[in-house]
């Protein structure tokens, strides 16, 4: 490799002290990274210019890099740094990139992994496959064009892969005059257009890939920019709380039996932390024991935490098997054999409603049927793809590269998470049941079933959803109303119960038919069956939903109060009521200011440890990205937000 100081003190360890060099490399933290954006924009040239300035190319590896920059070079300086990951010929002969391409390099902070993925649409999935794996995306952006359809694909293909974590790099700033208008501008694009994405951290970094400013040292030519290079910010990033250590899933890749005297279940801990003595349950049988002992690669250990690659014992002896999943007793997972995913199709046969084929969820292969296309997405807009009037799907089949949400109906049972909690265990591949070949990735999104005319058809065949003689027109006529779901979502005493009260009151008193479904009412009747885990959280929205959508379709105005803490919940709900009759309204309560009214003493006992999964303490709560109403109640009054909502509703059409 070409001289550096860390290279001399690299090449001083490693004759002195050998061991220390491995150990010191072994634990360095790893941060898995890949680049996108559209064609040309200067992925390869980033990535070998990282390469080449941080002094990670051999000797050998420059010199043939100077031979083949002379033949297949695209730039007139005689050093092309793209075709250190552009190795293909057709990629050479084109001047793109077409598979995904791997580089592995180490600095004395991190060590990484970067995925060089395509721009083009065609080859969307080969971007997905380089995504699903990565904590970090870089998105290229050509400083002339600014923000264009491809940009978009590729942050909505990562958002939808759970990347959390964005780098934007404003590349070719010198064919742009190093203008820092031109650089806001393009910040301002970008950041209108992912609000509605879900990405944590977003960081922009104004660059040119292929003279090295701001790659790994400053650049003089963007004095106005005083934030890190591109990789320093790739040895700083903090990814390790992006790991999910709550949800505990042992997958049991293979059952250890070399005697008589010992029986282990070995696999590799996709998320959470695992004890010795810890009450566990092993699924789909629900058969519970505890963990006897845990050995981990070096012998035994008392704990163990994702991605460790272990074996346990159990204290009993219950039936395990490969495929089986092993999970906190307190703390399952869904386990069904019918659930919706967000669909990457991966092969020129398209996937049709109907098919059957092999899904691999974990370490299970399972048969099952594509029971419903729900939709197609435009990755270009990020739109579905729907027929206006009915909401109809358009296609009932995915061709190559297309994305679409898709109900599966499996053969036999599986647990899994959604994918946004757990990419672990909501992630799985669609494998042809005739050649074995891989031809689709999902991520599951969700359990629940629109009450559309898209449901599939229930597991008992017998039943039939019978139909009314009495129109929506009809019953707007009675009732001189629209029905409406109102979703009041917040922190707990945020004030969602108190502004439900007023919301009632005045409309009762204008003569208008309406209800309200409040979260601690419901959960002493119909819902006072269900905990507070995330499963029985969702299950709790889902009755609700049900019971607001017969509501509203009566044309009552019903109000509900809940925390609903999950978008996807409250996402499911919207799509069980329909989305012309939800309202979501957002009671924004900063959580200092709940905790100092707390009416009922519930966040000082969450803060002692007397409750559990308590949201805002110990569990998220996930803000609205686009709530129809937003209520500052920290200076609204009740009587204010009510006339707030009111006033929508006046606006809407729903009441005059």
């Amino acid at each position: 490799m070409s001289d550096s100081r860390y290279d001399i003190q690299e090449e001083s360890l490693i004759r002195s002290d050998i061991s220390e060099y491995l150990k010191r490399h072994e634990n360095k933290d790893l941060l898995r990274l890949l680049t996108c954006g559209s064609v040309d924009d200067g992925k390869s040239t980033l990535i070998g210019r990282l390469l080449y300035d941080s002094h990670m190319i051999y000797e050998d590896q420059l010199e043939k890099l100077a031979k083949d920059s002379k033949v297949w070079g695209t730039t007139d300086d005689g050093f092309d740094p793209a075709l250190l990951t552009d190795g293909l010929k057709a990629e050479r002969e084109q001047g793109i990139t077409i598979d995904v391409a791997y580089r592995y390099f180490s600095t004395d902070k991190r060590k990484f992994i970067i995925a060089d993925c395509p721009g083009h649409e065609q080859y969307t999935r080969n971007m997905a496959t380089g995504a699903s794996n990565c904590d970090l995306a870089v998105i290229l952006i050509d400083a002339r064009y600014g923000v264009i359809s491809q940009t978009r694909r590729h942050s909505f293909i990562c958002s939808l892969l759970g990347i959390k974590h964005v780098v934007v790099a404003v590349n070719k700033m010198d064919l742009v005059g190093w203008s820092e208008e031109k650089y806001d501008a393009i910040m301002h694009d970008y950041n209108s257009f992912v609000a509605r994405l879900n990405f944590s951290d977003i960081h922009f970094i104004p660059m040119s890939a292929l003279r090295g400013d701001n790659v790994v040292e400053h650049s003089r030519n963007l004095a106005w920019y005083d934030g890190p290079t591109f990789l320093h910010h790739l040895e700083s990033l903090n990814i390790s709380t992006d790991r999910n250590l709550i949800d505990m899933r042992l997958p049991v890749q293979y059952v250890l039996h070399p005697n008589l005297d010992f029986r282990g279940f070995s696999g590799t801990l996709a998320s959470g932390v695992l004890r010795t003595g810890d009450a566990v349950a092993s699924l789909p049988s629900r058969r519970e024991s505890r963990i006897r002992k845990i050995y981990g690669p070096d012998g035994e250990v008392q704990e163990a935490f994702s991605p460790m690659a272990i074996t346990v014992t159990l204290e009993d002896e219950i039936d395990v098997s490969r495929g089986n999943m092993l999970v906190p007793v307190n703390n399952m997972p869904h386990i069904g054999n019918e659930f919706e995913a967000m669909v990457v199709w991966m092969h020129e046969n398209p996937a049709r409603e109907g098919s059957s084929y092999q899904v691999k969820h974990g370490c299970s292969m399972v048969p099952g049927v594509l029971s419903k296309v729900r939709y197609k997405v435009d990755v270009n807009t990020t739109k579905r793809d729907k027929v206006h009037d009915k909401e109809e799907v358009i296609t009932d089949s995915l061709n190559l590269n297309e994305i679409g949400r898709c109900h599966f109906t499996l053969h036999r049972p599986i647990a899994f998470d959604p994918y946004d909690r757990n990419r672990a265990t909501g992630a799985f591949i669609i494998v042809d049941r005739l050649t074995n070949v891989t031809i689709g990735a999902g991520m599951i999104v969700d359990r629940i079933v629109s009450r559309s005319g898209r449901k599939p058809a229930p597991v008992s065949q017998n039943i039939v959803k019978s139909t009314s003689l009495v129109s929506a027109s009809d019953r707007r006529a009675l009732m001189g109303q629209q029905g409406v779901t109102i979703w009041l979502t917040g922190l707990s005493a945020s004030g969602k119960s108190t502004i439900a009260q007023q919301l009632e009151k005045q409309l009762v008193e204008q003569g208008r038919p309406c209800y309200i479904l409040d979260g601690d009412n419901v959960r002493h009747g119909l819902n006072r069956d269900l905990g507070f885990s995330m499963e029985d959280r969702q299950e709790n929205i889902r009755r609700i939903a049900e019971v607001a959508a017969l509501m509203t379709d009566a044309g009552v105005i019903v109000i509900t109060a809940f925390i609903s803490p999950y978008r996807q919940d409250r996402q499911s709900a919207r799509e069980v009521v329909g989305d012309e009759a939800f309202i979501e309204v957002f009671v924004d309560a900063p959580l200092e200011v709940c905790e100092q009214r707390d009416p009922k003493g519930l966040y000082k006992k969450a803060r002692a440890g007397e409750i559990r999964q308590f949201t805002g303490v110990s569990d998220v709560y996930e803000v609205p990205a686009n709530a129809e109403i937003t209520l500052p109640t920290a200076s609204l009054s009740p009587a204010g937000a009510a006339d707030k909502v009111i006033e929508d509703l006046k606006n809407r059409g729903i009441i005059s």
